[in-house]
């Protein structure tokens, strides 16, 4: 999701609290607060001496430990007032990828894509996911994509597994 099209949302739905899924089934806590934005430029070389570029805005998900008995979450209205204010001290990259910088005690500091979003009642709950490693020079470094195969076809007659 680009920062555009987050800051759209947030638009849409400025009625509604804001949630964040940072594993399937578990929430950030109504003591989240946004404690900073980051605007990114990452400029990489690969393995393979490949070079790339690009821009990531990363917000920091921060739970209060005095507000640990808070209930209600954070509105979209409110997270948008704060994402237009910085915006107006150091302008946000519309078209860079939104990240979400999260950690708690169970869960190590990562940043998280958004992988996907649902409307439930006046919630607006953002799914995120982890990204996971992977080489961007596999051709040129003779690595074979390797694609997973489904337990249907792992398990067919001919399939080679069972």
């Amino acid at each position: 999701m680009t920062t555009q099209e987050f800051l759209e949302l947030l638009a849409a739905n400025q009625d509604k609290s804001l949630l964040f899924e940072y594993t399937p089934g578990k929430l950030v806590g109504a003591n989240y607060h946004i404690t900073e934005v980051k605007h990114i430029s990452i400029d990489s070389v690969d393995c393979g001496a490949g070079t790339d570029s690009w821009k990531e805005t990363i917000i920091q998900l921060w739970e209060s430990p005095m507000e640990k008995e808070k209930k209600e979450f954070m509105s979209t209205f409110k997270a948008l007032s704060i994402l237009k204010k910085v915006g107006r001290i150091k302008p946000l990259t519309l078209e860079a990828e939104v990240k979400f910088e999260y950690s708690n005690i169970n869960f190590n500091t990562a940043q998280l894509f958004v992988n996907d979003y649902e409307m439930m009642g006046n919630q607006l709950i953002l799914k995120l996911a982890i990204q996971k490693t992977d080489c961007k020079a596999k051709e040129a470094c003779g690595i074979p994509e390797v694609k997973e195969a489904s337990l249907e076809a792992c398990c067919s007659p001919g399939g080679g597994c069972c």
